[in-house]
């Protein structure tokens, strides 16, 4: 269970991993529509397709090691388990967002996203 201020605080210091997985997601895309499409590639072929492929399982393995519940990565969306006014909460970062800025009961799910 995290505070706010602890959520904030681990998003904040896992932000460099964050953003290489952003970059992993992208390369990973554009070297396999390359290779769908026939043509070469900048970022290479099949072995490194899988070489991005692994260090994108190894980062998500890393977030997730840190009680982060990884539920997208097209956009990526991050949640922290915590509590508000009593009740479980997920706090909630959606790649884009400048901080941990939206919290949603852990029983309503990303339609229930509030404003902290």
């Amino acid at each position: 269970m995290f505070t706010l201020a602890q959520a904030r605080h681990l998003v904040a210091t896992l932000h460099p991993r964050i953003d290489e997985l952003i970059r992993l997601r992208a390369d990973l895309t554009e070297l396999r529509a390359d290779l769908a499409g026939g043509r070469p590639s900048p970022l290479g072929g099949l072995a490194e397709g899988k070489g991005l492929e692994a260090r994108l399982h190894a980062v998500v393995e890393e977030l997730r090691e840190h009680d982060i519940q990884i539920k997208g990565l097209a956009p990526v969306l991050l949640d922290l388990p915590g509590e508000r006014d009593g009740r479980p909460v997920l706090w909630c970062w959606l790649e884009g967002d400048a901080d941990v800025s939206w919290y949603h009961r852990a029983d309503c799910g990303f339609a229930g996203r509030r404003r902290v």
